[in-house]
């Protein structure tokens, strides 16, 4: 039954090797990236678009998920990478490593007339302003609940969104003021006009 086994293994190596070989030398690599659903999409575009300018012709599957997700794909080699703005939690089911690829600060956005009105006498002013947050439970929300907290600002909240993308549309319409990664700041005042 081993021989048999063998045998078929064998097999199969062989014609892999065919494929491979027959196969065209310009197939793009195909990479399969994972992006947690709180990353800002501008930074994942900054992080990823790099890759498709080189000489070898490349190609980016992003699937957007919750991380817990997103490291089950990992974890089933469905995915070969996940980007996201925390590390995996200690209840994480993978092993995972994690590697920094770089920090930045917060910056607060609001439509025109919104940020002419909280402008003058930032912080305090914040505190009662109408305000749109990342959901609970993402780092985002973390920080600036710990920021509102230490910088003694209760804002109004108005919306809670898992999709930053959404979030930035209802802050765009004046619905609110919204932080967002300093390294988009260009792209988010560009929404807001």
């Amino acid at each position: 039954m081993a021989l048999r086994y063998a045998d078929q293994i064998f097999t199969l190596g062989q014609e892999l090797l065919t494929t491979i070989r027959s196969q065209p030398s310009v197939r793009p690599l195909t990479l399969h990236v994972g992006v947690s659903q709180t990353m800002p999409k501008l930074i994942a575009y900054r992080i990823l678009g790099p890759g498709l300018r080189l000489p070898a012709p490349v190609r980016v599957v992003c699937r957007e998920e919750r991380p817990e997700r997103l490291l089950a794909g990992l974890a089933a080699q469905d995915l070969d990478v996940v980007l996201a703005d925390a590390p995996a939690g200690p209840g994480a089911k993978v092993r995972v490593f994690h590697h920094p690829l770089g920090e930045c600060g917060v910056a607060f956005f609001a439509a025109p007339r919104l940020a002419a009105a909280y402008r003058r006498r930032f912080p305090r002013s914040l505190d009662g302003a109408p305000f749109l947050l990342p959901r609970d439970g993402s780092p985002m929300r973390a920080a600036l609940e710990r920021w509102f907290a230490d910088s003694g600002v209760r804002p109004r909240i108005v919306g809670e969104f898992d999709d930053s993308a959404l979030l930035k549309v209802f802050g765009q319409s004046g619905a609110g003021v919204f932080a967002a990664p300093s390294v988009i700041a260009k792209g988010a005042e560009a929404i807001l006009g």
